[in-house]
């Protein structure tokens, strides 16, 4: 990414919105009833301690068989190990791809083969309430650059927020090998909507993730091996060096580590 780029919008930008106020449309999820919410409650309060550091076998066998409704299955597309083992585990879950519009190709290739290996799962694409062009227009251009925090609000945990609402809980990539910031982070929890957040892969390595997909001759997103451990949008995601934290090349622009989606 050049950093050339003009960062301020010009012309007109004092007409812009405040990048704090959302559009117009939803933007939270609906709140479960009341006995799902408890019974949520009592599955992390029992289990979480046990799961810690359990397989993730176990733990999709343990949430196909305890979660009392609907998972979904959120895909960055870095790589596609949640959906093979959703396919083994999880009969039917529906997928969630955050499309963000920013995303490199390779990723919506990936996207487009999930969607091909995998029919019986319904692949859900998440959008913002406006397009990337629409962004630019309402709230300047460049806004990944002058506020990432917002462009990601708008563009990631919205949209998941918005399309949560059916789910009684959400299957998650999170390893704790990603960085400090997850270095703790449990494999089953409850997430700010009383909804189950499950991460079976937690204890993995990124040695790990690639030995299962080459094992499992899974759909391998390109980038992962030129330099680029950990992929979000390509305007906010460049290569990191060997050895480097795997999500340093993450707004390495900006002081953020996160998108929001697990803060």
């Amino acid at each position: 990414m050049s950093n050339t780029i003009n960062l301020l919008p010009s012309g007109g930008g004092a007409n812009y919105r405040d990048p704090a106020v959302s559009p117009a449309g939803p933007t939270t999820t609906a709140p479960l009833d009341e006995a799902t919410a408890e019974r949520n409650a009592e599955l992390v309060e029992r289990f979480a301690a046990e799961l810690y550091n359990a397989p993730a076998d176990t733990i999709l066998a343990w949430a196909h068989e305890y979660a009392p409704g609907p998972l979904v299955v959120t895909l960055s597309m870095e790589n596609t190990v949640l959906a093979e083992l959703a396919e083994r585990h999880l009969p039917g879950a529906d997928f969630l791809f955050l499309d963000t519009e920013y995303h490199f190709p390779e990723t919506l290739d990936v996207a487009a083969e999930v969607e091909r290996r995998y029919p019986g799962h319904r692949l859900v694409r998440a959008t913002a309430q406006l397009t990337r062009a629409e962004q630019d227009e309402v709230y300047g251009p460049n806004l990944y650059l002058r506020e990432p925090s917002a462009c990601c609000r708008m563009r990631k945990v919205e949209p998941l927020a918005v399309h949560m609402s059916p789910y009684v809980g959400w299957i998650t990539g999170l390893r704790r090998a990603d960085g400090p910031t997850r270095a703790e982070a449990p494999a089953l929890s409850l997430d700010a909507t009383g909804r189950l957040k499950i991460s079976p892969l937690v204890t993995w390595s990124l040695e790990d993730t690639e030995a299962f997909e080459r094992d499992n001759d899974l759909i391998i997103h390109p980038l992962t091996r030129q330099g680029y451990p950990s992929i979000g949008c390509a305007t906010c995601t460049m290569p990191v060096a060997e050895g480097e934290d795997p999500r340093a090349g993450r707004w390495a622009f900006a002081n953020k580590t996160e998108c929001g989606l697990h803060e």
